[in-house]
């Protein structure tokens, strides 16, 4: 019950930021907007406050701002989207996606003035302060003497034959001068329980080195003054939507070129469950993981795909390059036909996710029902 209620609240807030967006924007262009609404109809409960009615509604896997006009309707009412130049039109259907990404730097931000879990190195300033430093794996190498032994990413390193190590660059030392006979390395586990593993170098084939078969960093919390930690936040968002958006363009390659998808795609279950994973390290581990999902939302958001706003400002775009608006039937039927796709593909990712977390999702529900 805590895991559901703590993805609805982080699925609440982003919601709400995006759609804030759009309705700030709208009313500021001077259009109509006929209701706010939290989640998809049918409606459970709305209020009326001037000209917009606020809703919450049974679906709660999204939220919409209903704007006059906004299907192409009603061109002629001043007060009306369809009315407003494009231009205007363009900084409505974009705030939404702004929005999601001015949250994330907001919540990194917070998070740096606090301590955000980040990679230690020699680029950061001298102004950071940094708690907890640890070595955490980052990459195992499928076959290697680490796989083989039962070492996984999230590892944290606590020693090296019995020594205490302290930064990626001594553990890397230790590594290089006696894997050859074998090193005793006790890991700390994701669930806080500890194991020892004796790993000796071989020739990993994979690539083309011999060693251990691990990849690890130095990890800790960093935190900056006020004024930096709002410059850190911006960079962080700046560098995590680079990164998403290059894991997006490789997504969508493979799926062209490969008809497959290599990486794991997770729907509402996925991200409830693993809300609630991220929750149990930390209030600070949920802050940056909201962050991430808000700028996932912005970039999704802005893919040129009938239904989401990216849709639509293409839409906007054939419009101005044609000099007139494509026919309204035409473009609703399209939004509609990319609505039931999205529909379509959130079941089944939906399903995909009850089979991967089947065994806990039906943990959580015998421990409810034994409360």
């Amino acid at each position: 019950m805590g895991t559901l209620l703590l993805f609805i609240i982080v699925l609440s807030l982003l919601v709400f930021a995006h759609e804030l967006g759009h309705f700030v924007m709208a009313k500021r262009m001077g259009m109509k907007v006929e209701e706010f609404g939290f989640g998809f109809p049918p409606r459970l409960w709305g209020v009326k406050r001037g000209e917009t009615v606020y809703s919450i509604n049974w679906i709660p896997l999204g939220g919409f701002v209903k704007i006059k006009g906004e299907s192409g309707e009603q061109a002629h009412d001043p007060d009306s989207f369809a009315s407003k130049k494009a231009w205007k039109r363009f900084v409505v259907l974009i705030a939404g996606v702004a929005m999601n990404l001015v949250l994330a730097a907001v919540l990194f931000s917070i998070g740096y003035m606090a301590g955000l879990p980040s990679i230690i190195d020699d680029s950061l300033p001298a102004s950071a302060r940094v708690e907890s430093q640890e070595i955490t794996v980052m990459q195992v190498v499928e076959g290697s003497p680490a796989a083989q032994a039962g070492v996984v990413s999230g590892d944290v390193i606590e020693s090296l034959d019995g020594a205490v190590v302290t930064s990626d660059a001594e553990a890397r030392d230790y590594f290089a001068q006696h894997a050859a006979d074998g090193v005793d390395v006790l890991v700390q586990k994701e669930d806080g329980s500890y194991s020892t593993y004796t790993l000796t170098s071989a020739y990993l084939e994979s690539v083309d080195t011999t060693g251990v078969g691990i990849a690890f960093v130095s990890t800790g919390l960093v935190s900056y003054p006020f004024f930096q930690a709002i410059g850190q936040g911006i960079y962080t968002t700046y560098q995590f939507t680079i990164e998403i958006l290059k894991a997006f363009g490789g997504l969508i390659a493979d799926l062209v070129v490969r008809q497959e998808v290599a990486v794991d795609l997770s729907g509402p279950v996925g991200i409830a469950v693993m809300t609630g994973q991220v929750a149990a390290m930390g209030l600070i581990y949920l802050l940056q993981f909201t962050a991430v999902l808000s700028i996932n939302l912005a970039i999704i958001n802005v893919l040129p795909f009938p239904a989401l706003d990216g849709g639509r400002i293409l839409f906007l775009l054939i419009e101005k390059v044609r000099g007139r608006a494509v026919n309204q039937k035409v473009e609703v039927t399209v939004h509609n036909l990319g609505f039931m796709l999205l529909m379509v593909l959130v079941v089944l990712v939906t399903y995909k996710d009850f089979v991967t977390f089947g065994d806990q999702i039906w943990g959580a529900i015998k421990s409810m029902v034994a409360i």
